[in-house]
């Protein structure tokens, strides 16, 4: 099957692994031309020439560093393309994209900490900085109802306090999650629709220590419902989802559970 002109364009950080390569998937499924985002350029050649085969539609592998200003520019400069074929609008910006670093913050290396806000935060923010003007300007949804927007792939770490990946991670995902929700109130009157993705505990390279600790299966959400989810969601209009009834349940008991309850848990996973 030859790749075809789509009619709605996606980018998807962090795209060659793990939730970015499946939100990339499931976005080439439903007719998206997509932009590739991460640092390895062969393996996203070849889940872009695997989308082009599957489904038919224009993947486009963009290597960049999200942790140097050069990647940075380079990705902006596609966000902000406001023309028709390769430089065709972005629908909708996937920030997937991020770092866990593990260990207490007072025995974190400072330049990891840095490299972690690099990516995790000021990276989230240049990217949709540079595509929300060239929406708004869009206006509302397309005449099939197809909306504009950004998601966030933040962390319910941030929510809960569970996270092997240390407070650092965590502040840096609760910041995602407030601003998500911040810039999603100030951009929907122009029909754009910004949402924070909060998942739990995500088989991916970046859990992989985690996997090793054998935690039950519950705590486990799969990529696949974590996409399906976000993308339901944000379609919608809402500005923050947490995927898997298990988590939703977990952040809701926060209501009423003292957060030294999941403190306690996570000195566990640590």
């Amino acid at each position: 099957m030859t790749a075809s002109r789509s009619s709605r364009t996606a980018l998807v950080t962090g795209a060659s692994t793990g939730i970015g390569e499946e939100y990339a998937r499931k976005l080439a499924e439903r007719g998206y031309a997509v932009v590739l985002v991460a640092r390895r350029a062969e393996e996203l050649e070849r889940i872009a020439a695997e989308l082009r085969e599957r489904y038919g539609v224009d993947a486009v592998p963009l290597a960049a560093d999200l942790g140097e200003d050069s990647g940075l520019a380079a990705v902006e400069e596609r966000l902000r393309a406001d023309g028709t074929g390769a430089d065709a609008p972005v629908d909708l910006l996937v920030n997937n994209a991020g770092r866990g670093e593990g260990g207490t913050f007072t025995e974190m290396d400072p330049a990891a900490v840095d490299s972690m806000l690099d990516l995790n935060v000021r990276a989230v923010l240049r990217l949709t900085r540079a595509v929300l003007p060239v929406q708004i300007a869009r206006g509302r949804a397309d005449g099939r109802g197809a909306p504009l927007g950004v998601i966030n792939v933040s962390s319910v770490a941030g929510e809960l306090a569970v996270n092997p990946h240390g407070s650092v991670y965590a502040g840096t995902k609760k910041f995602v999650t407030l601003w998500s929700e911040s810039v999603a109130l100030e951009v929907a009157e122009h029909g754009v629709h910004v949402t924070a993705v909060l998942p739990g505990f995500v088989r991916t390279d970046m859990t992989r220590s985690v996997q090793e600790k054998g935690l039950p299966d519950i705590a486990w959400v799969p990529r696949e419902r974590i996409v399906r989810e976000s993308l339901r969601a944000w379609a919608a209009g809402y500005t923050k989802v947490v995927p898997g009834a298990q988590y939703k349940a977990a952040v809701n008991l926060l209501r009423v559970i003292p957060r030294s309850v999941f403190k306690s848990m996570a000195r566990r996973l640590g």
